[in-house]
Formats: C-alpha cells, sequence, structure tokens
C-alpha cells in the first residue's frame, strides 16, 4: 500500500530536516535482509545516533535537494536505506561497515561528508574518523604535551641535584 501525498511531503521534509543538519550520509542497498536484520541495523544506529530509513529513491532525491547530500542523488539506485550521522561524522559509515560484516547482503553505495561524494570503498577511511570523545582527548594530550616537558625541564635540574645528594649520602652512609 502506498503513501498518501501529505505522508508523502511529511516524509520528504522529515528527511531534509535530519539531512540538512546531518555531518554524514551513507546510501546502502539492502536486497535480500530479513526483517529482523534491518530491526537489527537499526537498533545498532539508533544506539550510535544515526537516524536511519528505507525511502523511496523518488522521495529521497526531493529530501536532499538543497543540502550537502545533493550529491547522494545519482547513487538512489534500487532499494536503498540512508543513514544519516548526526554527531559524529563516522557513525554512520561505523555502523553500515560493521553490520555489511556479518551480513553481506548490506551493501554501501556511497558516502557523502561536506558536499562531497566518495565511492563505497571509502567507508572505511570514513568510519575510521574518531568518536567526539577520542578527538576531544587527543586535542587535550596535544595541549597538554608542551607544557608538560615544560615543567619537566624546570624540574631536572632540581632532580638531578636531589638525586646526586641522595647518592652521596647512600655512599657515605655505607662507607
Amino acid at each position: 500500500m502506498g503513501l498518501k501525498l501529505d505522508d508523502k511531503k511529511a516524509l520528504v521534509e522529515e528527511v531534509n530536516v535530519i539531512a540538512s543538519t546531518a555531518q554524514s550520509a551513507v546510501a546502502a542497498h539492502y536486497r535480500g535482509l530479513t526483517v529482523s536484520q534491518m530491526t537489527s541495523l537499526r537498533a545498532r544506529a539508533r544506539k550510535q545516533g544515526v537516524y536511519m530509513r528505507v525511502v523511496k529513491n523518488t522521495l529521497a532525491r526531493k529530501a536532499v535537494e538543497g543540502t550537502d547530500f545533493a550529491c547522494l542523488s545519482d547513487s538512489l539506485k534500487g532499494p536503498t536505506v540512508l543513514a544519516f550521522s548526526r554527531e559524529e561524522p563516522g557513525a554512520a559509515a561505523r555502523v553500515v561497515r560493521d553490520f555489511a560484516k556479518e551480513n553481506e547482503k548490506l551493501v554501501a553505495v556511497a558516502v557523502a561528508i561536506g558536499g562531497q561524494l566518495y565511492p563505497a570503498s571509502d567507508i572505511g577511511r570514513v568510519a575510521s574518523l574518531p568518536t567526539l570523545d577520542e578527538a576531544r582527548a587527543k586535542l587535550l594530550g596535544l595541549l597538554q604535551a608542551p607544557m608538560s616537558q615544560f615543567v619537566r625541564t624546570l624540574a631536572e635540574p632540581q632532580a638531578k641535584l636531589a638525586r646526586l645528594l641522595a647518592a652521596y649520602r647512600d655512599k657515605q652512609g655505607a662507607a
């Protein structure tokens, strides 16, 4: 049973709102997946903060029109599921890549980040982008490293003197 015109408009509007705020998107073919496998895929996506939706290709093209993901339009052929990362750029790619390892019937078609379309072979590169927490930890480490080195450099002469005096005391005590 098809969707009514109002339902189609609402669906296009919903996907457009998500696409206009998303960090990245992945289009994948899902032909041959069972209902329980699709349910499992959707549950993983929700857990990772990924919006995932099966949308007819004509409606999907209208939904991504005017967003950074308009470049996906030519890739929307066949039974396609769209996954949008809302918080972390690599989240959708990670969900699709990890699920595709277990279910070869889910095939990534295209990846888009910031208006740039990448082939499905680049899904591994996008999936390896750090999470928000990992990126913060790396940044903090980079900011902290020079200061730590500076403090160690300032403290080293006094530490050397203390070790020298302790060694002299131990030598005197042994004699």
